[in-house]
């Protein structure tokens, strides 16, 4: 089974004295269920699942009372030889989202101390609205992706000592051995390839199988263009496949703006801003918003319909290339210089800041930012913030000059900035290069 961070938060959730229910969010296909499906069993001498999507007759079992005793009694009704052993049974509401009523029903489970709730979603951001009184304080989130770089290093066999030595060459700013060095730009250049799908990475691991696992995540990808014809609304389900159709091309612009006119000539931010709503609400994708100004707070100087789009694995958006241009990265020997490849060298840049937005987004960056003045003279791939302030993220596909970075950091109020690259670590003042594997690190 593959290790998955999102297992040591349920444990620990499982651990708290006065726990409230577990909601697990995420896109579809990430493990949510595998995962809390195997600590059920594992963990609990009764699991019951109910998956609302799978079993929609479920969803009358919340039609009535919400209480506690009610819906045992119905769950009963569903299913007599289902067993509660008190203090010893975990139940897990499966695509709750297609129940709301079980959504509110959280706010009764969770004053029950005679089983533990665990509940997952895909597309919680659009049940909400349906929800007729929300669990608020009954619920402990937990967010969850496919796997990030660090947790598809582990499922490659790389040790935990080893993270853990390149993790203390980031925090002292020295120079990683560069038999270490280029190990890890092969494992980078994998996971660009492979993504991080569970099912994708089961497929490849065995006999490091590309041509398999290349078949699975365009099995993955046209599921989810599937989803969208599936769940979204009619008015919206065209437009937004539409926009995820259009991401490869967005990226493989000079400026990499999402643009209405790519998905449609003369589209418009009035007909199709929806559609990005949605997917953004279906974990399917991760919007990054330019910003007026590079100061604290970010989120004040956001610039409305003025976004780069993502999709929320870098492996999903490989498969919507040839499978070409997957052979021409992992020929790389390096991931220096211009490619040979026609076709990798136009998607390289765009590429590149796809796996970056991956690896934030996995590492629990909430919202990101990034910054392109009018002219297009300064532009920054990502824009941070924590204690010492606002942290700009240069992303360079080749060993090219930082000027945007540099000009950025003559602001007194930047402590400091990265420039992520194929380079080994440097220190030049205020700029910090860094491998773009590191990136698992800020």
């Amino acid at each position: 089974m593959l290790r998955r961070k999102a297992m040591e938060k349920i444990e620990a959730w499982k651990r708290m004295k006065k726990k409230k229910c577990l909601l697990v969010n995420g896109a579809r296909q990430v493990g949510k269920t595998f995962l809390v499906r195997e600590f059920g069993r594992a963990n609990y001498s009764s699991f019951i699942e109910l998956n609302f999507l799978e079993k929609p007759s479920l969803k009358t079992i919340f039609d009535g009372e919400l209480d506690a005793d009610a819906v045992r009694a119905g769950i009963r009704l569903s299913d007599p030889g289902v067993k509660f052993r008190d203090g010893d049974t975990m139940i897990f509401l499966d695509e709750i989202q297609e129940c709301p009523n079980a959504i509110s029903a959280l706010k009764f489970l969770a004053e029950d101390p005679r089983a533990d709730i665990a509940a997952s979603g895909s597309a919680l951001g659009m049940a909400y609205g349906r929800v007729s009184s929300y669990p608020v304080g009954s619920i402990d989130y937990l967010d969850m992706h496919a796997l990030d770089f660090e947790e598809f290093l582990w499922a490659l066999g790389v040790e935990e000592d080893e993270i853990r030595l390149l993790r203390d060459y980031y925090l002292r700013r020295e120079t990683v051995p560069p038999a270490i060095h280029l190990s890890m730009q092969k494992y980078l250049r994998q996971y660009m390839v492979i993504g991080g799908m569970p099912e994708v990475v089961d497929t490849f691991l065995p006999e490091k199988d590309y041509p398999a696992a290349d078949e699975v995540q365009r099995r993955i990808y046209r599921d989810y263009l599937a989803d969208i014809a599936r769940f979204a609304a009619p008015d919206v389900k065209i437009k937004a496949e539409s926009c995820y159709r259009s991401i490869p091309l967005q990226l493989s612009k000079e400026n990499h703006k999402f643009q209405y006119s790519v998905v449609e000539k003369k589209g418009t931010a009035r007909k199709f801003e929806s559609s990005l709503d949605w997917l953004a609400n279906a974990n399917m994708i991760s919007v990054v918003t330019n910003v007026g100004f590079v100061e604290y707070p970010l989120k004040a100087h956001a610039l409305e319909n003025n976004t780069r789009i993502y999709p929320n694995d870098i492996g999903l958006l490989m498969a919507a290339y040839d499978y070409g241009l997957k052979k021409a990265l992992l020929e790389e020997e390096t991931m220096d210089g211009r490619p040979g490849n026609i076709v990798l060298r136009t998607a390289k840049g765009g590429l590149y800041e796809a796996l970056i937005a991956d690896m934030l987004t996995k590492a629990g960056h909430r919202e990101l930012f990034f910054y392109r003045n009018e002219p297009g003279t300064v532009e920054m791939e990502f824009l941070l913030e924590n204690a010492d302030g606002v942290i700009p993220v240069e992303v360079k596909a080749g060993k090219k000059s930082s000027r945007s970075l540099a000009n950025l950091l003559k602001k007194e109020d930047i402590p400091y900035g990265y420039k992520l690259a194929s380079q080994n670590i440097g220190v030049s003042d205020k700029m910090i290069t860094l491998p773009l594997y590191m990136a698992i690190f800020l």
